[in-house]
C-alpha cells in the first residue's frame, strides 16, 4: 500500500512541472509577448515527403490523417476558449502545415518560405534557418505570432523536436517559454 501511495505521488508530482509549463506558455500567448511555434498535426508516412513530390500538389504529399485534422481543429478551440487570438500566422508552404493552420481556424494565413521542411529542402537549410531566425526576432507584434511548421524546423530553432501538433512557445529571442501539448479528444 505504502509503494502505490508513493507511486501516486511521483506521478502527481512529474505531472505539475508540465502542467505549470502549459499554464506559463498560455499566459505569454494570451499577452501577446510571444511566438508560438506549431509542428503540423499528425501526418503519417514517415519522414519527408515521398520521392517525386510536388510541392503545388497536395495529392504528392504526406497529409493530414484523421486524427491530425481533429487535432489541428481543437488545439483551435483551445486557442479560442483561452482568449488567444493570433495577430499574424505563418505557415510553411507544406499542404500539411496549410491544412493544419486553417482547420485551427484562427484567421487569414500567410505562406512563409522560411518556414520550409528542411529535411527535403538540404540544399536550403542554413537559408531557411536564417530566414525563419529573422522573422521571428524581427516579431514586434502588437500580438503573438502563430506559425506552422515542421518539427525539423523548431528542432534547428529551439533544440527541440516537438510532437506532432504540439506547441513550443518562445520570445523572440527564441527563448523557450513554455510547451503546449495538443488537448485530448473529449
Amino acid at each position: 500500500m505504502r509503494a502505490l501511495f508513493f507511486c501516486l505521488l511521483l506521478s502527481l508530482l512529474a505531472a505539475t512541472p508540465a502542467s505549470a509549463n502549459e499554464a506559463v506558455a498560455w499566459a505569454a500567448l494570451r499577452t501577446g509577448d510571444a511566438i508560438a511555434l506549431m509542428r503540423h498535426a499528425d501526418a503519417p508516412g514517415g519522414f519527408g515527403d515521398p520521392e517525386g513530390f510536388k510541392l503545388d500538389d497536395c495529392a504528392t504529399q504526406r497529409n493530414l490523417s484523421a486524427n491530425g485534422r481533429a487535432d489541428a481543429a481543437r488545439v483551435g478551440a483551445a486557442f479560442r476558449e483561452r482568449g488567444v487570438k493570433p495577430a499574424r500566422i505563418l505557415s510553411s508552404p507544406w499542404c500539411r502545415c496549410v491544412d493544419t493552420a486553417t482547420l485551427m481556424a484562427l484567421g487569414r494565413i500567410e505562406i512563409e518560405l522560411a518556414f520550409g521542411n528542411p529535411v527535403v529542402w538540404t540544399d536550403r537549410r542554413e537559408a531557411l534557418a536564417a530566414g525563419s531566425r529573422a522573422v521571428i526576432r524581427g516579431w514586434k507584434g502588437p500580438g503573438m505570432l502563430l506559425v506552422v511548421t515542421h518539427g525539423a524546423s523548431i528542432a534547428r530553432l529551439t533544440g527541440y523536436n516537438p510532437a506532432s501538433g504540439e506547441i513550443v512557445v518562445v520570445d523572440n529571442a527564441l527563448k523557450e517559454i513554455g510547451r503546449i501539448p495538443v488537448p485530448a479528444s473529449r
